[in-house]
Parts: C-alpha cells; structure tokens; sequence
C-alpha cells in the first residue's frame, strides 16, 4: 500500500512532466498523509482534446452511495485487481480516472520482533526514481455530496502487485505510470475500463531505489528535506528476499 508519500520537485519540473496547462506554485511537501489535500491531474472534458489540469482533491476517495463519512473506511487505495467488480470504484474506473503527483513515497520494513507491524516500529524507507524524475500514480477520483449539497472532490492511489525490489519491504506499490501512457489512462471517453487497466502493472526494477531514512517520517507533523536525509546507501538491486 501507499500511506504516505511526497512532492519536493520545483513546480515548474512537476507542470513540464505533466504537461498540465494550469501554473500553481506550490511549496515542497515531504510527508503526505491521508485526508490532507493533494494534487492530481485530470482531463479536462470541456477543453478540446482534454487538456490537462491541475487539482487540489482530498486523499481519501468516497464514492457517490456513501451517506455518512464517518461510517465508511478511509480509501487511499485501490487495488487493480479489484477495480472493475467493487461497486465502489467500478463508475470512477469508467470515467473519473486521475494522475497522482509525486516523487517518491515512504514504506516501512518490520524488523523482528515487532509482531508484523510496520509503523512506528519498522524502519521507514523512500523508494523513489533512481533518475530524479517524477512519479505519476494512478488514481480515481469522486466527487462526494453531503445532504446540504456541499461538495468535496476525493482521490485514491491504485496500487498493484510490488515488484521484487519492492517486496524487499511491501506486497504492493502504486501504480507507477510512464508518460506515454498519461493520455491513454486520463482518456475515459476513448480508452474503456479494461483498456485501462492493461496499463497498470509494477514499474521495473531499475528505475526505483529504497533509501533507507531517520523515524522522524514517522510524525505526520514533521515536514521539511530532513526527513529525507539517508541514513545508509540507496538499495537499487532486489539483494535478499522478502524482508516482511
């Protein structure tokens, strides 16, 4: 799974890979964590040919049926496997698909004698590109409307099967898409819910590292380029098996 993750590249690298027509400006974020606000990339359907923008959504989807958000389990994310049979992300798989920004996201390995729980008491990793570039996840989005009419626009983070690097620490890992696929995933309109879904599947193993990082990440509170700071040499190589 994906529970927390970040965006420190410079908006105008972010917007340039993106290609999102919009120009925000906003500030580096090290530690994403559910329900904050994050961006995404949709396809705009009342420009020619979709142009792309950018959108601030709530990391938390909620699907249309949901009448009382304290009664519904907190989505981030969504497995690929299962996006086509839930009748919670079956609408949003057809026509609400997004592109989740960022460039790296933490993950953490159980250490023995933790009783398999990750965190605080694992030890927390960023896997991010081996090149710098960013990440562009996969995403579905819903907008959810409570009795008074309010609206919130909400997102999730697709995940597939981890690939043998990332097994090292997890089963799974977001739905890490390339750039030529960007159009085809945001085509709701000329690429069907299955068509989609072949785009999904884990990203190669050379283009990831883990680096291993301090248990400040731990802290939802704790933000800035410190919690980034590696506390040993990248791992770029599957070196042992799963680790969990």
């Amino acid at each position: 799974m994906c529970g927390r993750y970040a965006i420190t590249l410079p908006p105008e690298a972010v917007r340039s890979y993106f290609a999102f027509i919009d120009n925000p400006n906003f500030p580096p974020r090290y530690n994403i964590a559910p329900t904050q606000p994050i961006p995404v990339v949709v396809a705009d359907p009342w420009t020619a040919g979709g142009a792309r923008r950018f959108v601030l959504m709530r990391w938390g989807f909620l699907p249309g049926f949901v009448k009382d958000p304290k009664d519904f389990p907190l989505i981030v994310n969504a497995r690929a496997e299962t996006l086509a049979e839930k009748p919670s992300f079956r609408a949003a798989l057809k026509r609400r698909r997004c592109l989740v920004i960022a460039d790296g996201f933490y993950e953490w390995r159980k250490d023995p004698g933790t009783g398999g729980r990750r965190q605080p008491a694992g030890r927390p990793y960023l896997v991010r590109r081996a090149s710098g570039r960013p990440m562009g996840f996969a995403g579905l989005y819903e907008t959810w409307s409570d009795p008074s009419g309010g609206e919130i626009d909400t997102a999730c983070i697709v995940t597939t099967a981890a690939n043998r690097l990332l097994r090292q620490l997890h089963v799974r890992m977001p739905a890490i898409l390339e750039p030529d696929v960007f159009a085809a995933w945001l085509d709701v309109d000329g690429v069907e819910a299955a068509g989609a879904l072949a785009l999904v599947k884990p990203a190669p193993e050379e283009a990831l590292e883990l680096v291993e990082v301090g248990p400040a990440v731990n802290r939802v509170a704790n933000d800035d380029e410190s919690l980034q700071r590696p506390v040993a040499a990248p791992i770029r190589t599957a070196v042992s098996e799963t680790l969990f």
